[in-house]
C-alpha cells in the first residue's frame, strides 16, 4: 500500500528522515522493553535459579540476533538501491535471493546453536546449578532463529521502501502476545525457563508470518512471489558482501564486551551490581540512535540508485545530527534522573552510587558514538562494508581490549574502564568518517566523468 511507503528521493530530508525514524525508534525501544519483561516474569514468578539461567544466556542471544540483524543490513541497502534506480528486475531478484539467505542463516544458527549450546555454556563457566536450565532455555529459544531471520528480512525490505510503520505494528502486536504467553506459561503452566523461551519463539513466528503476508500480498516491485523464489548468484554475492561483515562486526562486539564485563567483575559485588543496573540505559540509548543509522543507510542507498548525489551527503549530515542530539539528550537525561532510574533496579543506596559512576561517564559519551555508527551506515548505503567493518573491529574491539590491558591495568579505577568507550568511539569515528568522505568523492567524480 502506497499509504505506508515513502519516497526517499524527493522532499525535505529533515522532515522525511524524522518521520521515517520515529517508528524504527519505537520498535527498538519496544524490543528492549519486551526483553526486560521476559526477565521480570521469570525472576518474579520462577525464582532466582531460573532468572540466573536466562541471564547467563543473554550474551549468546545478543550474539545470534545481532548476526541476523547485521546480515539484514545488506538486504536493506541493496533493496533500497534498486528501488531508487527503479530497476524492477534487479529488485525482484534481490528480494527473492534475500529471502533464502536470511532463512538459511536462521536455520544454520539454530542447528549449530542447539548442537553446541551445552559446550558453549560450559566454556563460559556457567555455574553448575544454572547450566541445565540455561541449556534448556537456549535450545528452545534457538528454535525461533529461522523466524527471526525472516522477520529481519521483511522488515529490511519494507524499511528500504520507506515503510517503517507496519514492522512497528507487527512487533507491538507480537510483543504483547509474548508477554501474555510468558505469564500463562510461567504462572499457570509452571514451565519456568521453558515457558519464557516458548513464548519468545511463538511471538517470533507470529511477527514473521505477519510481515511475510504483507510482502506476498503486495503489488509493488518489492513483493514476494512464491513462483519467483530462487537465488541469483550475483545478488547473493552483493548482499553477503555487505551483510556478512556487518554480522561479523556485531558478533565481535559481543565478544569484546565479554572482556569489559570480566574487568568489571574484578571489583567488589557492589560495583558489579551498580554497573549492571546502570547498563540498562545502554540498549535504550543505542537502539533509539540506531533508528537514524537505518534511515541513513536507506536514504543514501535509494538516492545513490537514483543518482542524486547532493542528497547522499545531506542525508548523512541530517542523520548524524539527529542521532548525535538523541544520544546527547537521552544520555544527559539518564544522568539528571539517575536516582529514579537506578531505583527501578535496586533499592540499595550503595549500588545506586556505584551505578552513578557509569552514568556520569556515559552521559556525554553516548552522543560520540553517532559519528562512528552513522559513518558506517552511510558507507553501507554506498555498498561499502568490508573496510568499514575492519576499521570498526580495530577501533572498537581491538582498541578496547588493548585499553583494558594498558590504561585500565595501570590506573585500575572503574572510571578508567568506562572511558574506553568514548575513546574507542572517537578513534573509530575519525577513520570511518574519512573513509565515507573518500568513497563519496570517488562516486561523485566517477558520476561527473572527472
Amino acid at each position: 500500500m502506497k499509504a505506508y511507503e515513502m519516497d526517499l528521493c524527493e522532499g525535505s530530508l529533515w522532515k522525511k528522515i524524522f518521520i521515517y525514524s520515529i517508528p524504527l525508534m519505537l520498535s527498538n525501544v519496544l524490543q528492549v522493553l519486551f526483553n526486560m519483561s521476559d526477565v521480570a516474569v521469570v525472576g518474579k514468578f520462577a525464582g532466582p535459579i531460573a532468572l540466573g539461567a536466562v541471564g547467563s544466556t543473554s550474551i549468546l542471544v545478543t550474539l545470534f540476533t545481532g548476526m541476523l540483524i547485521g546480515l539484514a543490513s545488506g538486504v536493506n541497502a541493496l533493496t533500497a538501491l534498486h528501488i531508487g534506480s527503479k530497476n524492477k528486475k534487479e529488485l525482484q531478484e534481490t528480494v527473492h535471493t534475500s529471502f533464502f539467505i536470511c532463512l538459511a542463516a536462521g536455520i544454520l544458527i539454530m542447528v549449530l546453536g542447539i548442537s553446541f549450546s551445552d559446550a558453549i555454556l560450559a566454556a563460559m563457566r556457567t555455574k553448575d546449578e544454572l547450566i541445565s536450565d540455561a541449556v534448556l532455555y537456549l535450545r528452545i529459544y534457538l528454535l525461533g532463529m529461522p523466524a527471526l531471520g525472516l522477520y529481519n528480512f521483511g522488515s529490511s525490505v519494507l524499511s528500504a521502501a520507506g515503510d517503517t510503520r507496519r514492522p512497528l505494528y507487527y512487533l507491538l502486536f507480537s510483543g504483547v502476545i509474548n508477554v501474555i504467553l510468558n505469564l500463562f506459561f510461567v504462572i499457570v503452566c509452571k514451565w519456568d525457563v521453558a515457558g519464557v523461551a516458548a513464548a519468545s519463539i511463538l511471538s517470533q513466528y507470529l511477527s514473521a508470518f505477519l510481515i511475510l503476508r504483507v510482502l506476498i500480498r503486495s503489488r509493488e516491485g518489492f513483493a514476494l512471489r512464491l513462483r519467483g523464489l530462487g537465488v541469483d548468484r550475483e545478488k547473493m554475492r552483493r548482499i553477503l558482501r555487505i551483510g556478512i561483515p556487518a554480522a561479523f562486526q556485531n558478533g565481535l562486539f559481543a565478544i569484546a564486551n565479554l572482556f569489559v564485563q570480566t574487568s568489571v567483575n574484578s571489583f567488589d559485588h557492589v560495583m558489579v551490581e551498580g554497573n549492571s543496573a546502570a547498563a540498562n540505559a545502554d540498549p535504550l540509548v543505542y537502539d533509539m540512535m540506531a533508528a537514524f543509522y537505518t534511515a541513513c543507510s536507506s536514504f543514501i542507498a535509494q538516492n545513490f540508485g537514483a543518482e542524486k548525489r547532493e542528497r547522499i551527503l545531506k542525508s548523512f549530515l541530517v542523520c548524524l545530527l539527529y542521532s548525535f542530539l538523541t544520544g546527547l539528550v537521552i544520555g544527559v537525561g539518564f544522568y539528571v534522573f539517575r536516582y529514579p532510574f537506578l531505583g527501578l533496579f535496586t533499592n540499595d543506596s550503595a549500588v545506586k552510587e556505584a551505578g552513578i559512576y557509569r552514568l556520569s561517564v556515559m552521559a556525554l559519551s553516548y552522543s560520540v558514538s553517532a559519528f562512528m555508527d552513522c559513518s558506517i551506515a552511510a558507507s553501507r548505503g554506498l555498498g561499502k562494508s568490508i573496510l568499514p567493518t575492519i576499521i570498526v573491529i580495530m577501533g572498537s574491539c581491538v582498541f578496547r581490549i588493548a585499553w583494558i590491558y594498558t590504561i585500565f591495568a595501570y590506573f585500575g579505577t572503574i572510571q578508567s574502564l568506562y572511558l574506553l568507550y568514548v575513546f574507542s568511539w572517537t578513534f573509530t569515528a575519525v577513520a570511518e568518517t574519512a573513509y565515507f568522505i573518500v568513497s563519496y568523492r570517488k562516486i561523485s567524480a566517477k558520476a561527473s566523468g572527472a
